[in-house]
């Protein structure tokens, strides 16, 4: 029978590696990772996603040695424990049911995917036509509109001067400058990420936060936050801080779990929704999940989607999300995310193109 530290041990040893190494990649200290195994100490569900990369084992069967020792914990001392195991199987087996139908995509959904997928078909005909000028112009129509959806007033025009010829506008704030500024290099890093297939982690999105708040708010930039939030004319309720470290740990989880199941721009989507609902930063959460959703597109080849920030379509991207986080119906949400990916899409197709 496999035992989750000695199944961890031995693929450290096939893989040839060392424990420093292996804590390395880890970013952990050594002793650590020699108490995992050991069985002194069980790894986060975080670091089990690091250790299935990093040791190139299967991730599923990992975490069920994890998620068995977890069960043999509890039930180890109990007189029934076959009797429990059985009612914990039934009620499983019962609350799956409507989850499987609660997933089922309407109409008009499934309308947007076909349309993207048809798209998405053509795109490797235009790559042959972009050139790093049409890429740095929608990378910066990308950024005026992310910021403009917070409030951030420069135009385009002066976006670009503040970027690419290092300009202070006149009338504008230090703030919407370093906006700007640090949006442009987060686009940077999330290109480098994709052109070097480097894994989404929760490293990467502190990463990520950190620099869209980078000499913004130095003591919060990529930190979760310790203090209780709420949302500017919305409903919706942010978890306690307490409550971040867990979500966000589940937050990965879903995601390890759905990143091979769900349509891309589906996964996309839901990834910009849970951490937007979440908000588990002082500042910079709708930027971050924006970021985090075009990372995920990207990476599956498919084009930068650019939610505009006029008062119209920002006030239904408010909407939609709130209707997610208020109702439980993801449905409008998800909708608004494929028609904006659509319309990218085919703006993509008439810069590239000319058509």
């Amino acid at each position: 029978m496999e035992i989750l530290h000695t199944f961890i041990k031995e693929a450290r040893i096939k893989k040839g590696l060392m424990v420093r190494e292996v804590a390395h990649a880890l970013q952990i200290d050594q002793a650590l990772v020699s108490k995992f195994e050991s069985g002194g100490r069980k790894p986060t569900r975080s670091q089990l996603h690091q250790l299935a990369e990093i040791l190139s084992v299967d991730e599923s069967k990992l975490t069920m040695l994890y998620l068995s020792a977890k069960i043999l914990y509890e039930l180890a001392h109990e007189d029934d424990a076959m009797g429990i195991l059985k009612m914990a199987e039934e009620q499983i087996q019962y609350q799956a049911a409507p989850k499987i139908k609660a997933e089922k995509q309407d109409d008009e959904l499934k309308l947007f995917l076909k349309g993207i997928d048809a798209a998405k078909k053509k795109l490797n005909k235009f790559r042959k036509f972009d050139s790093y000028r049409i890429a740095q112009a929608l990378e910066l129509e990308y950024t005026f509109e992310s910021n403009r959806i917070e409030g951030n007033t420069l135009t385009l025009r002066e976006t670009d001067l503040v970027i690419n010829e290092g300009l202070t506008i006149s009338g504008k704030s230090m703030r919407e400058h370093l906006e700007a500024i640090n949006h442009a290099e987060a686009v940077e890093l999330v290109k480098d990420l994709v052109q070097k297939k480097i894994a989404f982690t929760e490293r990467i999105l502190l990463q990520l936060h950190h620099l869209v708040l980078k000499s913004i708010d130095v003591a919060n930039a990529g930190k979760y936050r310790s203090v209780q939030v709420m949302i500017k004319g919305s409903k919706h309720l942010p978890p306690q801080p307490f409550l971040v470290p867990k979500q966000m740990e589940d937050y990965f989880i879903w995601y390890n779990k759905n990143k091979k199941v769900l349509h891309p721009v589906l996964l996309a989507a839901e990834m910009h929704e849970r951490l937007v609902t979440i908000h588990p930063f002082i500042d910079g959460n709708g930027r971050t999940s924006r970021l985090v959703m075009n990372l995920i597109l990207l990476q599956h080849g498919y084009v930068i989607a650019n939610i505009k920030g006029d008062k119209a379509n920002r006030m239904t991207y408010y909407e939609a999300l709130e209707t997610a986080q208020t109702e439980n119906s993801k449905s409008k949400f998800l909708k608004f995310i494929a028609d904006g990916e659509l319309n990218s899409l085919n703006n993509y197709f008439k810069v590239v193109g000319g058509k």
